[in-house]
């Protein structure tokens, strides 16, 4: 028998049971939104940069540590010296940096990364460009590091070389550790390959060195020559038809004389590509006020966007 109110109005469950009601349905919604997530993953990110090219700015910690600046006194001078591989991006950030603030100067140089250490060392740069990170000894000295980029090290032939393959990760070990000689040996022509190596002064060297041998020696020997300069377009041009080398990618992309080999299927463009390392501006601390500010720019949106055109090219 219903029971009712009077009036002949049917009475409906207590206003607590409709809060309950609505508290499970809620907590049931969620649930499922919960298990459909982990079914399906995390949302994808957004798109970052071009590869080679830096991060956005706010995925990067130590913009935290040098805001961008609001003004920069005329007659601040900045020197910067260091790595090759580092050359365009030092370029676009005094082109931009300069623009900004309107009395300033600076001047780059690039003699390897090893060499702009020991002149930040010496305290004859404001920034050393390294293309490596810095070790505990120089870590010791009261250097620090900020990076800016992520590279690619891409392996290069010469556009005439026949060989027209990818190689694997082990194969690249084998042929700059010396113990792969001949073209024929990855199905190439028969003769014999000739490597250039960097000299130990570059970054990229030491780079190339713990990335792609992960930390055995470069081999020796006749097949195995080694720069006496930190250069890439000399080292372009020795490629021939028979030689590979590497570089940092941006130095190579747009080069109509040489080619990348791909690794393991992937080419630098690529997110699975193996060869990756950060770009980084050493510095003394405490940090000045002429490095706060030019850290500071560079790690900022205006930064981020000066080098990322710079390196892209017009």
């Amino acid at each position: 028998m219903n029971e009712e109110k009077s009036g002949g109005k049917r009475s409906g469950p207590p206003p607590i049971v409709f809060i309950l009601l609505l508290l499970i349905g809620a907590g049931a919604l969620w649930s499922g939104r919960t298990q459909l997530l982990g079914l399906l993953g995390s949302p994808p990110s957004l798109p970052g940069l071009p590869q080679g090219l830096p991060s956005l700015p706010g995925q990067n910690p130590e913009a935290a540590a040098f805001p961008p600046p609001a003004a920069v006194p005329a007659g601040t001078a900045i020197s910067i010296d260091g790595s090759t591989s580092m050359v365009l991006i030092n370029e676009a950030l005094k082109a931009g940096f300069m623009a900004a603030f309107p009395g300033t100067e600076v001047s780059t140089a690039a003699v390897g990364t090893d060499n702009g250490i020991q002149a930040l060392l010496g305290g004859s740069v404001t920034l050393a460009a390294i293309s490596r990170p810095l070790s505990p000894e120089e870590q010791g000295r009261g250097l620090r590091a900020v990076p800016v980029a992520d590279d690619q090290i891409a392996l290069v032939v010469g556009m005439d070389n026949p060989f027209r393959r990818g190689l694997s990760r082990s194969q690249a070990v084998q042929i700059f550790r010396g113990e792969i000689i001949n073209w024929a040996t990855l199905g190439g022509a028969d003769r014999a390959i000739r490597v250039l190596n960097r000299p130990s002064v570059s970054g990229t060297h030491s780079a190339f060195r713990d990335l792609v041998l992960e930390g055995q020696p470069f081999g020796s020997g006749p097949t195995i020559t080694t720069m006496e300069r930190d250069a890439t377009t000399p080292m372009l041009r020795l490629l021939g038809s028979d030689g590979i080398g590497y570089a940092t990618f941006a130095q190579v992309a747009d080069q109509q004389t040489v080619r990348v080999v791909p690794i393991d299927g992937s080419t630098p463009e690529a997110q699975d590509y193996p060869f990756k390392r950060p770009l980084l501006y050493a510095y003394r601390e405490p940090a000045g006020p002429a490095v706060q500010a030019f850290l500071g720019y560079a790690l900022s949106p205006q930064g981020t966007a000066a080098i990322a055109a710079g390196v892209k090219g017009p």
